[in-house]
């Protein structure tokens, strides 16, 4: 229980809706510090109790810890993106892309928010078309890897990611096309 008294002698008793008269604007301190003008207030506490600490282990059920997202909840909204879904492409926004075809290589950078294409390089281009032996052997891989490599710099591109499909391995013409970027400036995160 508490209770507080609060006494001033600087404040005159009147009804909240009246204005001072003539009388108390008049009454006025004349002194020239600044805490003058501030009310005295006297403050008292009588008693003062605690309230009953919060018990940890109410019966025998044992209370499980808050979760995020319910099983209802995951029910309601089964198509809901996780985390590092709704995050990642903000995270690592510019992506490579890789496509091998049994007649050429082709590869491009792209802007995951905007989907706009940074840079793009494939053997199949008419000045890569006429110059190379074969559209698709190790040389083609690493000129595709050199060529996206300088394109993306001069889009100020320094750093991207390569996101692999589902049981592909980093090996091979790939591992070539990555190793060639890596060799020639861009970092892959």
């Amino acid at each position: 229980m508490v209770s507080i008294i609060v006494s001033s002698s600087a404040l005159p008793m009147r009804p909240l809706n009246s204005f001072p008269t003539h009388s108390e604007r008049s009454n006025k301190l004349t002194s020239l510090s600044w805490t003058s003008s501030f009310p005295s207030i006297n403050i008292s506490i009588n008693s003062f109790t605690l309230p009953p600490a919060p018990s940890l282990n109410k019966g025998p059920f044992v209370q499980a810890a808050w979760t995020r997202r319910s099983r209802g909840e995951a029910a309601k909204q089964p198509n809901r993106k996780s985390w590092k879904q709704r995050t990642d492409m903000y995270m690592r926004p510019f992506l490579l892309n890789v496509f091998f075809s049994k007649k050429f290589i082709h590869a491009k950078v792209m802007h995951r928010g905007t989907s706009k294409v940074i840079s793009v390089a494939t053997t199949n281009a008419k000045d890569l078309r006429n110059n190379l032996a074969s559209l698709t052997d190790h040389n083609a891989c690493r000129i595709i890897g050199k060529l996206i490599a300088e394109r993306s710099k001069e889009a100020d591109v320094y750093a991207m990611s390569y996101e692999p499909r589902k049981g592909e391995r980093i090996e091979g013409k790939l591992g070539i096309v990555l190793d060639t970027i890596k060799e020639n400036g861009i970092i892959f995160v």
